[in-house]
Parts: C-alpha cells; structure tokens; sequence
C-alpha cells in the first residue's frame, strides 16, 4: 500500500514542498525578529536618529514601544522563545 499511496500523491509533493519551505523560511524571520542583537541594534538605531533630529520625542518613544512589544509578543524570554 506504501508505494501506491505513494503514486497517487505524487502529484501533491510541490504542495508539500511549498509548504515546507514557507515554514522554514518563517521560523528564520521569527528568530531575526526576535534576536536580542538584532533588538538591541534596531533600538540603538532609534536613539541614534532622535540624538540626529530625525526623530520627534513622540516618534522615538512609539518606534521603542514597537520594538519592545514585538519582544514581548514572542512570548519567551530566550533567543529560542523559551523552546530551550
């Protein structure tokens, strides 16, 4: 039964593959967003262009608490989320 099941989904194995690689390609994004270099370096940048004047006290403050809330929202407290 193994190779006829095998045969009849065949046609389905780009699907499969197609799926397979958005999960991949997904869990990479969640680990640079959630990096704690790459939050450092993102709030680093914020300070740097509100010390330039490139950003408002308000717009500073907002882009920080966009930063931490996407922290936050993993839901862990690790580079793994907690998966550790």
């Amino acid at each position: 039964m193994g190779l006829l099941t095998s045969l009849l989904t065949l046609p389905l194995a780009p699907v499969r593959g197609v799926m397979w690689l958005r999960e991949i390609i997904q869990e990479q994004v969640e680990q640079q967003l959630h990096d704690p270099a790459n939050v450092r370096r993102e709030l680093e940048q914020i300070e740097e262009a509100a010390e330039a004047g490139e950003l408002t006290p308000e717009e500073k403050d907002e882009a920080q608490q966009a930063v931490l809330n996407r922290m936050i929202s993993r839901g862990g407290s690790g580079p793994a989320g907690g998966k550790e």
